[in-house]
């Protein structure tokens, strides 16, 4: 992913269309639909090709029920008889409305970030150094989650409850105002800006850093698709694992309304989690199935949003020319 003009100049390969001179206001703009539009379709393909891993780790996640490979494929598959095929992807219309906008500002802010800390540290146009790297993906991916919290939490209610209880988006929505007060729609927001902090920083590091390294060993600027799938899959493994205790604690405060706890603050949530299941069994419940769904998602997520900034490139420079 470039940041800006000066950034695809530098990482130019064959057969790749420069990017017009984006000084004029219109082509700024133009980069921003880009990198939104990009990031958006990047975020759906991602999500909806492992919304049924994603559901059944939701469910394991906010219960005491064991996890293993064998009883989530139990629960899949009984989903499956029991509710038809389609039922796999229960909640994944309000995983729709939450990711299209988280990852179209996720990436689009990323991009930003990365110009403006360029600028400021003096690599306008390089690769950044390290930390300024893992800065600009924790503050794109804090700006994306602050942004589109609420969404977050009704796509974890729609997943772990029966259609009779939340028929749609809305009637979540007005169901918990009611019945919970609107306050409920924030529960679970900050273990998750905590761990989008390292989730998203990590995740965004280690693929650079990968295309980096990729780019000074072949002398080739930029990856071959399947080599950008194998770098996402590297930085979703390092970025899930960081942050996964956390992400178990805020499904567990998300659903408290409907599960029958009253987890309440993040250390009350751990502490009961590890009391009941303990620390592996509780805090890192699901995470071998992260393991397989986190790579697949980022590792499409990542390469869907080169490859359509490359093309949208490719065509803008086609239209621009014919003019």
């Amino acid at each position: 992913m470039g940041s800006g003009v000066q950034e695809q100049r530098a990482t130019l390969t064959q057969g790749e269309v420069l990017p017009l001179d984006s000084s004029s206001q219109s082509e700024k703009s133009y980069e921003i639909l880009n990198s939104l539009f990009s990031g958006a379709l990047a975020g759906a393909l991602a999500k909806t090709a492992v919304a049924p891993l994603d559901r059944t780790k939701i469910i394991f996640q906010v219960s005491s029920a064991r996890f293993s490979a064998k009883e989530a494929y139990r629960l899949i598959y009984r989903t499956y008889l029991k509710n038809g095929f389609l039922s796999l992807w229960r909640g994944n219309s309000a995983t729709m409305v939450r990711v299209i906008p988280y990852a179209a500002i996720q990436f689009c802010a990323h991009e930003q970030y990365k110009g403006l800390l360029g600028g400021y540290y003096g690599f306008k146009g390089n690769v950044l150094p390290p930390v300024p790297r893992l800065l600009a993906g924790s503050m794109a991916g804090t700006t994306a989650a602050m942004v589109t919290y609420p969404l977050d939490m009704v796509r974890a209610r729609m997943a772990v409850t029966p259609k009779e209880m939340y028929s749609n988006i809305l009637h979540v929505f007005v169901r918990i105002s009611r019945e919970e007060g609107l306050k409920t729609l924030f529960r679970g927001f900050t273990p998750t800006m905590l761990g989008v902090i390292p989730y998203a920083g990590l995740s965004f590091f280690t693929y650079e850093t990968l295309k980096k390294l990729h780019a000074e060993r072949t002398g080739r600027s930029q990856p071959y698709s399947y080599e950008r799938l194998a770098f996402g899959a590297c930085a979703g493994l390092l970025g899930q694992s960081a942050s996964y205790p956390l992400d178990v604690v805020r499904r567990r405060m998300q659903t408290a309304g409907v599960t029958g706890h009253t987890y309440s603050t993040i250390l009350g949530t751990m502490k009961e989690i590890v009391s009941e299941e303990g620390v592996i069994r509780g805090l890192y419940k699901g995470l071998s199935m992260n393991w397989v769904k986190g790579p697949i998602a980022v590792g499409i997520s990542f390469t869907t949003f080169d490859m359509t900034q490359i093309l949208l490139r490719k065509l803008h420079q086609m239209g621009y020319t014919a003019r």
